[in-house]
């Protein structure tokens, strides 16, 4: 929840957003789904056994472990939420090109597209 709570704080969705999900437990509880409630989001979950449902979510966890978690030894679990949180916050979100997105990091693609600004690529609009 916390995670969602942050996120909400931070990006402040209209009502009537779809939050996906896999079927964990911690989606399903009466917790997570109050405060989904709470701020007008449309609860969605994958198909029990159907990774293809949330295959966008799988991909990043997989880049996350891949780029960044294998390549470390973290002293204790507040070292790794700290790097953790660098990774996605510093260079996930904002430098790292994602081929799903025109190879453009998703701060630029949700500045481009979700508000359609045009993309200026070497003065060139």
């Amino acid at each position: 929840c916390s995670a969602m709570q942050m996120a909400v704080a931070q990006r402040q969705p209209p009502p009537g957003l779809i939050a996906h999900s896999d079927r964990g437990s911690q989606y399903a509880s009466a917790i997570y789904r109050s405060l989904l409630a709470r701020h007008g989001m449309q609860q969605s979950m994958s198909r029990k056994g159907n990774c293809w449902d949330n295959a966008v979510m799988e991909r990043f966890f997989l880049s996350l472990k891949m780029e960044r978690v294998w390549r470390r030894n973290y002293a204790n679990h507040g070292e790794a939420v700290r790097d953790i949180t660098q990774y996605i916050v510093g260079y996930y979100n904002n430098e790292r090109l994602h081929s799903k997105l025109g190879y453009l990091p998703p701060t630029v693609y949700e500045r481009t597209v979700a508000l359609k600004q045009p993309i200026e690529v070497s003065g060139i609009s």
